[in-house]
Parts: C-alpha cells; structure tokens; sequence
C-alpha cells in the first residue's frame, strides 16, 4: 500500500517485538542505523504497471512527501500518471526519437539533422526534459535574437524545439511542454510582401535565357504559365501534358541531394494538375522542335533509390539534368548580366521571379485563393492568403458602386430624405 517511510525514525520494539507506546498509547520512537543520513522520507508506491516506484526527500520535507504521493494516486486515478524516471531522457535522445517521425524526403531530413545538431542539441542536447522549463526555453529564444537571426528561422528553430518536447509528451516522459506555457514567446513568422515583376522584367529575363543559350528560353513561359517550383520545373516531362484536358501533371522533381542528383515527388510528397493554356502548349511545341526533350536516367527518391528514365524538357548541352543550384549559376543569373539588369538576391530568384508572376496573373483574373492553392501545390489556401493578399483585385471600386447604388433608394424628388428630429419638451 502507498505510504511515506520516515528512514530516521522507526516504532521501538519490546523484547517480544511489541510495539512500545507511552501513556497516550501512541508508539515510542527510536532512531535507526540511518539516523542523520541520507535522504530522510521515502515515498513508496505501486505504479500503474505494478511495479513498486519509490522517490526520496529530504529532513523537514514531510509535507512535500506526502503531497508527492496524493499527486501519484490522483493521476493513477485520472490516468494521467508519469514515472518520475522518465524525465531523466535526454533532449538528444528523444530528438532522435522524434527525427524518426519526421519527412523521409531525403532532402528535409537533411536540413533537419543539420538545425538539430548545429542549433539546438548545442544547447538541449545533454539537459535531462525534467530541466527543461519555460525558463530555459525563454533564455534560448533571447540567444536566438542576440545573434540576429531573421524572425522566420527563429520560428522554424522554435518548431523543432516545441515539436520534441511535444512527442514527450505524448511519450509520457513529461507532463507539460514547456515551449507552450505562457510566457514563452515564440518568434513570430513573416510574411514577406510579394512584389511581382513588371512584364518588361520578364521579357528582358527571358532574353537574356536565350543569349545563354536558347536552349533555356522555354523556362520563363513555363514558369510564369505553370507555377511550378524550380525543381518540378526542371523535372518536367512532355509526356506530363495531357493535351486533350489541356492539364499538367506534376509528379516529379529534380533536386540534389547528399551529393547525388536524383528525381523525386514534389514537395510534401503531393502531385497535382495544373491548366495549361493552348498557347503555352503551342510554344512548348516550338521549343521542342528546336530542342527536343532528352531521356534521362537518374534514381528515384534516395540515392540508392531505382533509375527511373524521363524525357525532360530542359537539360543542358550535354543532355543531362541539372540541380536547382547549378542552373541558377549557369543560366539564371548569367541572363541578368546578359540583358544588363542588376540580381538582387532575394527579389529575383525563379521562385520570386515567376511563380509569384503566376500567381499574381491568376488572382487578377479572378481565380479563387482556393483553386490558386491548388495549382501551386499549397496544402493550406490559407498560407496561399497570407502570402498573396496584397495581390487581391481592390474591392474599393466594388464598394463605392455598391453604396452608390444605394443612394439610389435614399434619395426622393425634393432632394435626399433626412430624418426630421421632433424638439424636445
């Protein structure tokens, strides 16, 4: 049965081991070999699997005993019970057991293991998950700032943290995550304001693709009438174009990985069909003629992965694929010089340069936030929303006509209706 064990003092025995009791009948102590020593009152009690669990305090620290144990038995009861020992798990250790639930998209588990190892178990890795409270979490979150981190890796870095505190959680090592209490702050994540290239940008961009080589003129019109991201564009298959339903099918990418160049789904492992317009077909057509599509051979999904061959509709002189990294330095960014335009970084990657173009054309044209998730690949419309906004048609137009038309109500052949207000008595 559950109880707290005084080690210091015990009942003292006659010589029949008869518990001696004084005048009041109550039992007269004595004190034992460990009188002094040690941890003074140990908590004793059954745990829900049967076995006997035992926690020591110190002299003076009774009550804190025995609120231990009321705690153990009223979570046995709401089976909300977790052994003590459980939080002496390191945070490296159920990192790892996190990290195996993670993406096995070779590529995320990379970027993954290296924030883990470079920005995290520097500071968590070697803390036992019952050390680790708000307080800690507060002091990382302000080393963070202090080295000037943008608000977005903070977030994402804050995540990783929150999401292996939370599989402790569920793995019963800890009660709480301590990332969730309330005063944490957790870095806010920031939504860039999209600005989208004006057509003569496009056009001079394109130019100067073709001034590299001709070959790598048909990626701004896919790009800019597809939404494809760099890698499903480089990726991309004639064979992918139902020409019929006028869809593409986007089921591939090219990325690189580990040092080995490979095809895989695209992100977050999901295909989709995107509309493709017959003009864009018929310029596809043209480029093909010129440039037709090279059969390449590379592993699927993993570096030891099975070759899988595709036609793919833009390689380089040698017929072969290229990573995103090595297309940016051999074409993208040699276009910009080639059509005498200055590359800023961030404002004129293909991600910004075309597929925010896409998506800007398809929301002035009135295509839902909803479909445009959909094309783009975008598991939530609401990150689509957050993201391209400021894009919307203005509905400042829309609003005045509609109160105007109003007014057309209001209004009565003498001059607008007014209310007349009866004087007070």
């Amino acid at each position: 049965m559950a109880h707290v064990e005084d080690r210091w003092w015990r009942p003292k025995l006659d010589e029949n081991d008869e518990v001696v009791t004084n005048s009041r009948g109550k039992p007269v102590m004595e004190k034992t070999e460990r009188f002094g020593r040690g941890l003074r009152y140990r908590v004793r009690y059954i745990d829900p699997h049967g076995a006997e669990r035992s926690k020591s305090f110190p002299d003076r620290e009774k009550k804190r005993a025995d609120d231990f144990l009321i705690e153990v038995e009223s979570d046995k009861r709401e089976g909300k019970y977790i052994d003590p020992r459980a939080a002496r798990t390191t945070f490296r250790q159920q990192g790892e057991s996190w990290f195996k639930g993670q993406s096995t998209d070779p590529s995320t588990r990379g970027t993954l293991r290296s924030r883990l190892e470079s920005r995290i178990y520097p500071t968590f890795g070697s803390l036992r998950l019952g050390q680790i409270g708000p307080a800690k979490v507060r002091e990382w979150v302000s080393e963070l700032e202090e080295r000037k981190y943008s608000d977005n890796y903070m977030n994402v870095l804050f995540g990783i943290v929150s999401g292996v505190l939370d599989s402790a959680v569920d793995d019963r090592l800890i009660r709480v995550n301590p990332c969730r209490a309330k005063t944490v702050r957790r870095p806010a994540a920031r939504t860039p304001k999209i600005v989208v290239w004006p057509d003569d940008r496009v056009s001079a961009v394109r130019r100067g693709l073709v001034k590299v080589s001709d070959r790598y003129g048909i990626v701004v019109p896919i790009g800019a009438g597809l939404g494809l991201r760099q890698g499903e564009l480089l990726g991309l298959s004639p064979d992918d174009i139902d020409r019929e339903a006028l869809t593409v099918h986007v089921q591939r990418q090219v990325k690189y990985v580990g040092g080995v160049l490979m095809f895989a789904l695209p992100k977050r492992e999901k295909t989709r069909y995107v509309p493709v317009s017959q003009r864009l077909v018929d310029e596809i057509d043209r480029h093909l003629k010129q440039h037709p599509a090279q059969a390449v051979t590379l592993p699927w999904g993993r570096s030891d992965g099975d070759l899988v061959t595709v036609s793919l509709m833009v390689t380089n002189a040698g017929g072969r694929a290229m990573s995103g990294d090595l297309f940016n330095k051999v074409a993208w960014r040699a276009a910009f010089g080639r059509s005498d335009l200055e590359y800023r970084p961030r404002a004129d990657g293909m991600h910004t340069g075309l597929r925010h173009l896409y998506a800007s054309k398809l929301l002035a044209h009135g295509v839902s936030v909803k479909e445009l998730a959909d094309f783009l690949g975008h598991e939530d419309p609401g990150f689509t929303l957050r993201v391209y906004t400021h894009l919307l048609p203005s509905s400042n137009e829309r609003a005045r006509r509609a109160v105007d038309d109003a007014f057309a109500a209001w209004v009565v052949d003498d001059g607008p209706a007014t209310a007349q207000m009866e004087p007070s008595e």
